[in-house]
C-alpha cells in the first residue's frame, strides 16, 4: 500500500505516489537541534516510508522522524519545528483507524522512549507514559485486581497516547469508564512550550500566569456555550452517547476551571492541542467471574429492541452480530455450538455477558434475569455458559470478524473498519438501513457488529481506491451513511476518533455555532496550527478522499496484511530497526517504486533493507501470535534469505547437514578451545572473520559464552516409554550452574535423571549425533540442507517411535517447535498421502507426537517425583517457541514446584538470540532484552531459568545473572 490518491471535488485525478523526496527544511531543523537533548532524527527513505503507514487507509510521508527521549526533548522538537515552519504529528502505537497518526511534516515517534508505568495508591491509580500499551498497563495492575477503564479491542497494541488522543472506550466501559471519565490528571506540553502538571493544586493559577490569553479565552468560550440554550441541548444530547467527533466541548459544561476544561479538551483532541507526557488514571475493579451467552433473534429489529431490558438486567456487555456476521463466523468452522446451529436467514444475535466478583453473584444475576430472558422471542433457547472453552469460542466469533473479512479481501484492496453511534432506540433501524446501503452500493460481506448497549456499531468495507469508479462509490456511500446517522440523531464517530475521515463533517454534525467554538479552541491553544493540521478541524469537503492508500500486491506470505500494527509490541527488533508491519509496508513501497520506475528510490531502500529488513529479523514468529490475519513475517524473511543466499554458503550448509555430527563436534571443540584462551583472542579472530565474510555470516565471540557441551549418546531400550531427542544445541553449548561455572547436569541429563526417578524408560533415535531439528537451515533459508536433515530426522524418529507409538520428547523448546515445523512441512509436501521409505515401508509422519520436555515433565514426570527442597525465589523467561507451543503455563507450573516464589516479568519477550542471531548481531538481543532485563534487575533472585539453551545465554548476557534450564532446577529439587 504505497501510493496515495489525491482528488479534487470534480473528476478523479491521477495517483500521486509516496516518492519520499528529501526535505531540506527538516534536515536544517535536525542539524540545529541538540541530539543529546532531543534523541535521534532520521530523514532516510526507509525510516520515513515505514512510518508513513498506520492502521488507517490514509498515507502521508513525513519529512523526517524524531525520537525524543524525554518530555523536554518533545518541547525542544516543537520549538524547532515552529521556527522551521514545519507541522508536527505524534505517533505511538499507530493503531488509529481514522488517519490521525500520519503526517507529511515532522513525525515524533513516542513509542520507544515513553513506556513508563507507575502503580499508585495500591492500584487505585496508575501513572503512565504515552508509549505504554493498554495491555502492559493492565498487566501491571492485574496483581492488584484492577485495570484501567478504557477497554479497546486493540489493547495489546494501542498505547496510552492514542487512548487519550481518541478518548478510547471499548466493549464494556461505555461512557462511564472511558478516558474522559477516568483520567485523573496529566502532564501536558502545549505548542508554546508551556508544561502543565494538572495534578498540582495551583495548576489553574499556573495556566493563568503562563498562558493568560489561553486562560481567559477558555473562560470566554465557556460563557458562550453555557449561555446558549441550543448549544447546551446539542452538547447534552451528543455526549449522552459515545462521541469522538470534534473536540470534547462537553468540558465547557462539565468543568469551571480553565485548567480542567483544557485537560478534558485535550482528551480526544488527536494530538492537535498538545503532547501528553504522562497521564494518571483512576482504575476500576476487575470482575473475574463471568457467564456468557448468545441470544439469537429472527431479525435485527427484534434483537435491538431488547437491548434496554438487557442493560437493565445488568449485562456488562451486549454485542451485536448481524446476519452477515453470523454467516462469516460460521465459515471459519471454529464457533460455539449455539452459533453453529443457526440456519441463517435474517437473523441477528446478541452476545451477552454477566460479570461479577464471584460465581455466586453471577448466578444471582442470572436468576434475577431469568424471567426476562425466558420472555424474549428468540429463534433458539437462551443459553448462558461459564465453560471457558465455549465462552472462548463465542468471543472468538465476535473478535475474529475483522480478521475473517479482512484476511479474505481481494488483493489490492483496503479493509476499512468504521464506527458510528445512534440512540439505542434507533439502533435497529440504523443497522437495517446500513445493510441496505451495502447492497445498493455493491459492498459484499460487509459485516455489522458492535456494542449494542451503547448504540455503537462497527462495519467493514473492502475498497479498491486505485479505481476511479470505486472511489466514486466510496464517496457516494459516505454521503448516504452520514445522512443516515445524523438523521437518526447519532454521531459519525463513537470510538475511533474524527481523524481525517470525518473532519469535513464536524460542522454538519454540531452546527455552525459549536463548530466555531471548536475552531476557536484550536486557535487559542495552537495559534500557528502546527500540531497535526487537517485532523479534527478541516474545511475542505474533499479532504477525506485525499491521500488514500492504494494497495500494492506483494509476496503471498504477507499480502493480506491490513497494517494494523498489532504485531509491533512483541517484535524483538521494534526498538532497533523495523517491525513486522514496517517490513511488510517496505515490500509494498519497493514494489510501487519498481512499478513506477523510480530506480533511485529502489536503490536507497534496498541499501538499507538488507540490515533493517532481513539481518535483524529474528524470524521468531511472535508476530503471528498477535496478527488478526495470521501472518508470520518470519516466513517471508526466510524465503527472501533463501533467494538471496550465496551459492558457496548454501553448499557449505548442505555439507554441514550431510555431516552434522562432525560439524556439531567442531563447534563444541571450538567453544572449548576458546574458553581456554583469554577471551579477546577468540573475539579478535571472529572479528577478522566478520570483516572478511560479513557480519551476517560469522558469529561474534563474547566472554559470556560457555564452553562446549557433551556429545549425545545413543540409547536403546525395547521397553521404552518415550523417545528422547536430545537437542544438538545442548551438546554444542555446555551447561552451567547458578554461578555460571561448567555443570555436570545439563537439560538433557536432568531430563534423564528425573525420568529415571519417575520410573520411566527411554531410547534415542539411531544416529542421534547427526540429527538436528532443522531450525538453523530453515531460519537462514538453506532449503537443500533443510531437506537433507528433514529426511534423516523423520526417518530416524519413525523407527525409534515405533511408527508413532511412542511420544518424542525434546529438551529444548525451540527444537521441539522446529521438529513440529519439520513434520508439518513434510506433510504439506506429501499432500498426496503417506511417504514410502527407502525400504518400501509406508511412513505416516502425522502419527509422530512431539512433546516439549517442559510439558512432559510437568504432566508425566512431576506427579511421580518428590520435591525435597526449593529455591527461595525464581524468575522465568518464557521463550517464543514455548509461547507458540502454548506451554507457558507448564513452565510456570515447574517454576512454582521448585521455588517458594516464582515470577514471570511483565516485560518478557523474545530475546532474539534466535540460534546464532544474537552472536551475529548482538545489538539485536541487547535491544530486545533491555526492558525485561531492567525489570528483572530491580531485585535479586535466587535462581534464573528458561527452557532453551540459547535463550538462557541471551538472558544471561542481558541481565548479568546466570540463567539455567528449568529442568536443571527440577532435577536439583528432587535429588
Amino acid at each position: 500500500m504505497t501510493s496515495t490518491t489525491s482528488l479534487p471535488s470534480s473528476a478523479p485525478s491521477a495517483l500521486t505516489v509516496s516518492a519520499a523526496p528529501p526535505s531540506p527544511a527538516f534536515d536544517t531543523m535536525a542539524a540545529g537541534m541538540d541530539s543529546s537533548h532531543v534523541g535521534t532524527t532520521s530523514s532516510k527513505e526507509i525510516d520515513r516510508l515505514s512510518m508513513a503507514h498506520d492502521a488507517s487507509h490514509y498515507l502521508l510521508v513525513p519529512q523526517g522522524i524524531v525520537r525524543p527521549e524525554s518530555a523536554d526533548g518533545v518541547a525542544a522538537v516543537m520549538a524547532a519545528a515552529s521556527r522551521a515552519g514545519l507541522p508536527v504529528t505524534f505517533r505511538s502505537g499507530g493503531t488509529s483507524l481514522s488517519g490521525q497518526a500520519v503526517s507529511d511534516g515532522v513525525m515524533v515517534d513516542t513509542r520507544r522512549a515513553f513506556r513508563g508505568i507507575e502503580v499508585l495508591d495500591n492500584g487505585n491509580k496508575v501513572r503512565v507514559q504515552p508509549g505504554a500499551t493498554v495491555g502492559a498497563v493492565n498487566g501491571a495492575l492485574r496483581r492488584f485486581g484492577r485495570k484501567i477503564g478504557p477497554d479497546p479491542a486493540s489493547s495489546s497494541a494501542c498505547t496510552i497516547g492514542g487512548v487519550i488522543a481518541n478518548n478510547s472506550s471499548g466493549m464494556s466501559c461505555g461512557t462511564e469508564f472511558n478516558t474522559y471519565r477516568t483520567l485523573d490528571s496529566m502532564v501536558l506540553i502545549l505548542p508554546s512550550g508551556t508544561t502543565l502538571d494538572t495534578s498540582e493544586p495551583d495548576a489553574d493559577s499556573r495556566l493563568r500566569d503562563q498562558e493568560p490569553e489561553l486562560h481567559e479565552g477558555l473562560l470566554r468560550l465557556r460563557r458562550r456555550v453555557v449561555e446558549n440554550p441550543e448549544s447546551r441541548r446539542t452538547i447534552e444530547h451528543q455526549y449522552s452517547m459515545k462521541n469522538t467527533m470534534g473536540y470534547g466541548i462537553n468540558a465547557f459544561l462539565d468543568f469551571r476551571d480553565p485548567v480542567r476544561i483544557l485537560e478534558h479538551l485535550v482528551i480526544g483532541s488527536e494530538g492537535t492541542l498538545g503532547f501528553v507526557a504522562s497521564a494518571t488514571f483512576r482504575t476500576v475493579e476487575i470482575l473475574p467471574a463471568t457467564s456468557t451467552g448468545l441470544l439469537v433473534f429472527p431479525d435485527l429489529i427484534s434483537a435491538t429492541s431488547t437491548v434496554p431490558s438487557l442493560v437493565e438486567a445488568d449485562m456488562a456487555t451486549v454485542e451485536l452480530l448481524d446476519s452477515t456476521s453470523i454467516r462469516v463466523a460460521q465459515r471459519t468452522g471454529k464457533v460455539a455450538d449455539s452459533l453453529a446451529r443457526i440456519d441463517v436467514d435474517r437473523h441477528a444475535a446478541l452476545l451477552v455477558e454477566f460479570q461479577a466478583k464471584t460465581e455466586q453473584e453471577v448466578a444471582e444475576r442470572h436468576d434475577a434475569a431469568r424471567s426476562m430472558l425466558d420472555g424474549l422471542k428468540l429463534s433458539s433457547p437462551a443459553e448462558m455458559t461459564t465453560d471457558p472453552s465455549q465462552r472462548a469460542l463465542l468471543w472468538s466469533a465476535r473478535n475474529n470478524l475483522y480478521a475473517t473479512v479482512a484476511g479474505n479481501r481481494p488483493s489490492g484492496t483496503n479493509a476499512l473498519l468504521e464506527d458510528v453511534v445512534v440512540p439505542v432506540d434507533a439502533l435497529g433501524e440504523t443497522c437495517r438501513d446500513l445493510g441496505t446501503m451495502f447492497d445498493t452500493h455493491g459492498y459484499q460481506d460487509s459485516v455489522i457488529f458492535g456494542h449494542a448497549k451503547d448504540g455503537n456499531i462497527h462495519f467493514m468495507l473492502n475498497e479498491r481506491f486505485s479505481e476511479p469508479q470505486k472511489l466514486d462509490r466510496y464517496r457516494d456511500f459516505t454521503e448516504d451513511m452520514v445522512s443516515l446517522v445524523l438523521g437518526n440523531r447519532g454521531s459519525l464517530k463513537a470510538e475511533h476518533g474524527t481523524g481525517r475521515i470525518m473532519a469535513p463533517y464536524v460542522r454538519r454534525q454540531f452546527g455552525d455555532e459549536l463548530y466555531d467554538v471548536m475552531c476557536e479552541v484550536k486557535r487559542l491553544v495552537d495559534p500557528g496550527a502546527m500540531l497535526n493540521p487537517g485532523v479534527v478541524i478541516n474545511d475542505d469537503p474533499d479532504s477525506y478522499v485525499q491521500n488514500l492508500k492504494v494497495a500494492e500486491t506483494v509476496e503471498e506470505e504477507v499480502d493480506r496484511c491490513v497494517e494494523c500494527g498489532y504485531c509491533e509490541p512483541v517484535c524483538p527488533s521494534k526498538d532497533l530497526t523495523l517491525t513486522p508491519r514496517q517490513r511488510i509496508v517496505m515490500r509494498r513501497e519497493l514494489e510501487a517504486a519498481r512499478a513506477r520506475g523510480d530506480h533511485d528510490l529502489v536503490k536507497k531502500i534496498e541499501a538499507d533493507w538488507d540490515y533493517q529488513g532481513e539481518q535483524t529479523c529474528a524470524v521468531d514468529g511472535m508476530c503471528v501470535t498477535r496478527c488478526p490475519v495470521d501472518i508470520n513475517t518470519g516466513d517471508l524473511i526466510r524465503r527472501l534469505r533463501s533467494e538471496h543466499q550465496r551459492p558457496a554458503e548454501s553448499s557449505g550448509w548442505k555439507v554441514a547437514a550431510q555431516h552434522w555430527e562432525a560439524a556439531n563436534n567442531l563447534a563444541n571443540y571450538g567453544l572449548r578451545t576458546a574458553k581456554m584462551l583469554p577471551w579477546p583472542v577468540p573475539r579478535a579472530a571472529t572479528d577478522v572473520g566478520r570483516a572478511v565474510m560479513g557480519e551476517d555470516t560469522v558469529p561474534r565471540y563474547n566472554k559470556h559464552l560457555p564452553s562446549g557441551g557433551r556429545r549425545r549418546a545413543e540409547r536403546t531400550d525395547p521397553a521404552a516409554d518415550f523417545v528422547f531427542f536430545p537437542a544438538c544445541v545442548n551438546s554444542m553449548f555446555g551447561a552451567v550452574d547458578s554461578s555460571g561455572s561448567p555443570a555436570d547436569q545439563s537439560a538433557g541429563s536432568s531430563l534423564m535423571s528425573v525420568a529415571h526417578r519417575a520410573g520411566l524408560r527411554w531410547n534415542t533415535p539411531e544416529g542421534i549425533g547427526s540429527m538436528c531439528c532443522g531450525t538453523p537451515w530453515k531460519s537462514k533459508g538453506f532449503t537443500e540442507g533443510y531437506s537433507v536433515m528433514s529426511d534423516r530426522v523423520l526417518d530416524g524418529l519413525w523407527a525409534a517411535s515405533d511408527g508413532g507409538r511412542l511420544p518424542v520428547v525434546c529438551d529444548a523448546s525451540s527444537c521441539t517447535e522446529g521438529l513440529e515445523t519439520m513434520k508439518a512441512k513434510v506433510l504439506d509436501a506429501a499432500a498426496a498421502g503417506p511417504q514410502h521409505g527407502s525400504d518400501g515401508e509406508i511412513r505416516d509422519f502425522s502419527r509422530i507426537r512431539f512433546l516439549d520436555s517442559v510439558e512432559f515433565v510437568a504432566t508425566t514426570v512431576l506427579p511421580k517425583l518428590t520435591i525435597r527442597r526449593k529455591v527461595e525465589s525464581l524468575v522465568l523467561h518464557p521463550t517464543c517457541s514455548l509461547t507458540h507451543l502454548g506451554l507457558g503455563p507448564h513452565l510456570e507450573e515447574l517454576g512454582n514446584a521448585v521455588a517458594e516464589t516464582c515470577d514471570v516479568p511483565l516485560e518478557w519477550g523474545c530475546c532474539a538470540y534466535a540460534g546464532d542471531r544474537g552472536m551475529l548481531h548482538p545489538e539485536l538481543t541487547q535491544s530486545a532484552t533491555r526492558a525485561e532485563a531492567r525489570e528483572v534487575n530491580q531485585r535479586q533472585y535466587a535462581a534464573y531459568a528458561s527452557s532453551n539453551r540459547t535463550c538462557e545465554q541471551g538472558m544471561t548476557e542481558a541481565t548479568g545473572h546466570t540463567y539455567q534450564n528449568i529442568l536443571q532446577l527440577v532435577e536439583w529439587a528432587s535429588r
